[in-house]
């Protein structure tokens, strides 16, 4: 019901943009909360953005500003358009949908900032 695929990672200089995308491929996704976590190596997985089905967004504290997700339900996808990003912003990225209590997620694409 689930298929989550990311892709738009990439290695950007310090201040660069990059915008990440997750399709599903299943047919609920307009029913799918929505959210972007990142994972950068030792560290533990953080939650970066999140958008429900009604469009209301939150974003960890030092994102805000500086990333943006949105959503568009007619292509399935949800996209994390991230600005100004810095060396601390380094980590898999991954997509995340919550349904039903069931957490499903892509396979994450790796975003390098250097300075």
């Amino acid at each position: 019901q689930v298929h989550l695929v990311e892709s738009g990672g990439g290695s950007v200089q310090s201040g660069g943009s990059l915008r990440l995308k997750c399709v599903d491929s299943g047919t609920i996704f307009s029913s799918l909360n929505m959210a972007w976590y990142r994972q950068a190596p030792g560290q533990q997985r953080e939650l970066v953005a999140t958008i429900t089905t009604s469009g209301h967004t939150d974003y960890l504290d030092s994102v805000k500003g500086r990333f943006t997700i949105s959503r568009d339900n007619a292509r399935n996808t949800v996209y994390l358009q991230m600005n100004s990003l810095k060396s601390d912003d380094t980590a898999a990225y991954y997509c995340n949908a919550d349904w039903g209590g069931v957490d499903y997620w892509g396979q994450g694409t790796q975003v390098t900032v250097s300075s």
